[in-house]
């Protein structure tokens, strides 16, 4: 997905967010704040949302020297996640459909996003999630995928997120590999987060060599590429993911909200929606596996 100018700010903002989340002074966030602009200044307007939010994070793990300045926000999340993960398992076993239960608690998981908004309502989202009409309802094809498939490539987004990752996990009736980012980027989860939501003990955990939010191939392991490349199924979760993968022709499917109103205009829908989308598969999509 292209950036759209309405990113810009948002940048900016997360600049900003994740230098006083990391103790900088407020020279370093007015520092902080220049240097992003110069880089907004310098990308290709080509760039994705993730390739302009990779380098951002970076600079400011650098200036503050800070590597993890969601740490904290990211085991609270985890925490969070888990007082609820009794009650979500119950909500998948009475559902008179446990797969689309299980995939809608994944997607209501999906609002913890640190990128998107500085806090977030996780009983009012799950509320509303569990009920309201997809926007994007993909659910038949991927019951189908899954039919197909010898075992499922689940791209994770954020740290508490895991624990509803970890619900729809337990839906599925294959192995899953689950990826997470081999460093601290916002509150994306790392191999630490995904064992804490207790990922270890339904899938095996992998990292994709990669630091960058979302899924940037061509800064990914060759390991991850290689896998990648020779899935059946992936799943991937999140705004950052369908932001660099909404150009490959993997076999994905797409599970998130549209948190914010670019990329609920990319999907062509309204802000708020859920979304169960599956990859297009044409000629028109020029991923680096197509």
């Amino acid at each position: 997905m292209k950036t759209y100018l309405d990113c810009y700010p948002c940048l900016l903002r997360q600049a900003l967010s994740a230098a006083r989340r990391a103790g900088a002074s407020e020279n370093q966030q007015h520092s902080i704040l220049l240097k992003t602009m110069e880089e907004l200044s310098a990308f290709p307007s080509n760039s994705t949302p993730p390739q302009l939010a990779y380098k951002i994070h970076q600079q400011v793990q650098q200036l503050t020297n800070n590597i993890d300045p969601y740490r904290d926000d990211k085991d609270q999340a985890t925490q969070q996640a888990l007082a609820l993960y009794p009650e979500l398992k119950k909500k998948v076993s009475v559902a008179s459909d446990p797969l689309e239960m299980a995939v809608r608690i994944a997607i209501a998981g999906n609002i913890i996003d640190l990128g998107v908004s500085e806090s977030y309502d996780l009983d009012a989202t799950l509320k509303r999630v569990l009920t309201q009409a997809f926007a994007i309802n993909d659910l038949v094809p991927l019951r189908r995928t899954l039919a197909l498939s010898k075992s499922v490539f689940y791209l994770a987004d954020n740290a508490g997120e895991t624990v509803f990752d970890r619900v729809l996990i337990e839906s599925l009736d294959l192995p899953v590999s689950y990826v997470v980012k081999a460093g601290p980027i916002i509150n994306d989860a790392t191999y630490e987060d995904a064992v804490a939501a207790g990922i270890d003990q339904v899938a095996e955990i992998i990292d994709n060599g990669s630091n960058a939010p979302g899924t940037l191939l061509d800064q990914c392991s060759d390991v991850f590429r290689k896998r990648f490349a020779q899935a059946d199924l992936i799943i991937a979760k999140g705004q950052a993911n369908y932001e660099s993968l909404s150009d490959s022709s993997a076999p994905i499917f797409f599970l998130l909200q549209a948190k914010c109103n670019v990329i609920a205009r990319d999907l062509g829908i309204t802000e708020g929606g859920t979304v169960l989308k599956q990859q297009e598969m044409n000629s028109s999509n020029t991923g680096v596996f197509s």
